[in-house]
């Protein structure tokens, strides 16, 4: 199995128990929260083995958070604590359809106070893949900076990096500097996960072909854009093609699903898997992570994963 490194900011969510509006909720069950969280915790159900870089705070909730990667056999050994700053903290609505609404206190958490001297001790000669997504870039400019020196430095020793943008546009101050800052980590990458939505923001294209190809003249090799309950569009080199998405039962939480594709794809890149069946791979995680509550639940293990994928091909 890989040895895979990604960078976030990890966050106690809270969601609601019942369903309806958020401020009208009274009781939570508390969950942990975060793209890079989602997609460490799906690699290493897989096999995978993941070290995972962030800072917490001090307090119950970053101490609890720790104790959540270790139990997901996921690498801590990047974690750092900050006495004056605390964890960011996340409140997620209760739907039974739809997107759900989302809170979150993480301005000045932390995790925004990571720097390069947070990956001083990091050799890529350890790692055989990088991931990130545009999260990190919009915590800070010691953040940014980071995630530069990450993606550069992975570059230069050859280890391949997966991008997903996930777009928080609350987090920048204008949508000129969130395009230019996302589009400039994922020229650094190999392959870029935008969605539909974000292609388009990101790119001024309105077509799955025309976000792909512009991504390519800038010296992007693989973009799968990822299409939702349709599936994903995908080009790469030679090939152009369109992957149906795996029906679902219900859907119960739509959060995480895009992590849970990124999680197949890159799982089944990394075990040589040809791109067709990578990609079929992240469509059918994607689809059991919008039939669990939580934001990882339903990020399965191997055995879950192929029993899943079997059942739908054999009907």
């Amino acid at each position: 199995m890989s040895r895979i490194v990604t960078v976030g900011e990890p966050m106690a969510l809270f969601v609601a128990e019942h369903e309806g509006q958020l401020e009208e909720a009274g009781r939570f069950s508390r969950f942990v929260a975060g793209a890079e969280v989602n997609f460490s915790i799906g690699m290493a159900r897989l096999g995978h083995q993941v070290t995972y870089i962030t800072k917490l705070g001090n307090d119950p909730f970053g101490k609890n958070i720790q104790r959540f990667l270790e139990n997901n056999n996921i690498d801590t050994s990047f974690v750092a604590y900050d006495d004056q700053h605390v964890t960011g903290m996340q409140w997620k609505q209760k739907v039974s359809a739809g997107d759900p609404e989302v809170f979150s206190l993480r301005k000045n958490s932390a995790a925004s106070t990571m720097a390069i001297n947070s990956i001083s001790s990091l050799h890529f000669e350890d790692f055989d893949h990088l991931h990130l997504t545009g999260i990190p870039p919009a915590l800070s400019a010691s953040c940014r900076k980071m995630v530069y020196e990450l993606a550069h430095n992975a570059k230069h020793k050859g280890v391949p990096i997966s991008f997903d943008p996930n777009i928080r546009p609350a987090l920048w101050p204008d949508k000129q500097e969130m395009v230019e800052v996302i589009n400039k980590v994922a020229l650094l990458a190999d392959i870029v996960f935008p969605g539909m939505e974000e292609g388009r923001l990101l790119t001024g294209k309105e077509t799955p072909e025309g976000i792909a190809q512009f991504y390519h003249d800038a010296g992007v090799k693989t973009v799968v854009i990822k299409l939702g309950p349709q599936g994903a569009y995908t080009s790469s080199g030679e090939k152009r093609f369109y992957t149906k998405g795996y029906k679902v039962n219900k859907v119960i939480d739509t959060v995480g699903a895009g992590d849970g594709f990124a999680v197949g794809v890159t799982s089944a890149l990394l075990e040589n898997l040809p791109l067709e069946e990578a990609i079929k791979r992240g469509t059918a995680i994607g689809a059991l992570a919008v039939m669990s509550p939580g934001d990882n639940d339903g990020l399965p293990d191997r055995e879950i994963l192929n029993s899943f994928m079997e059942l739908k091909i054999n009907r």
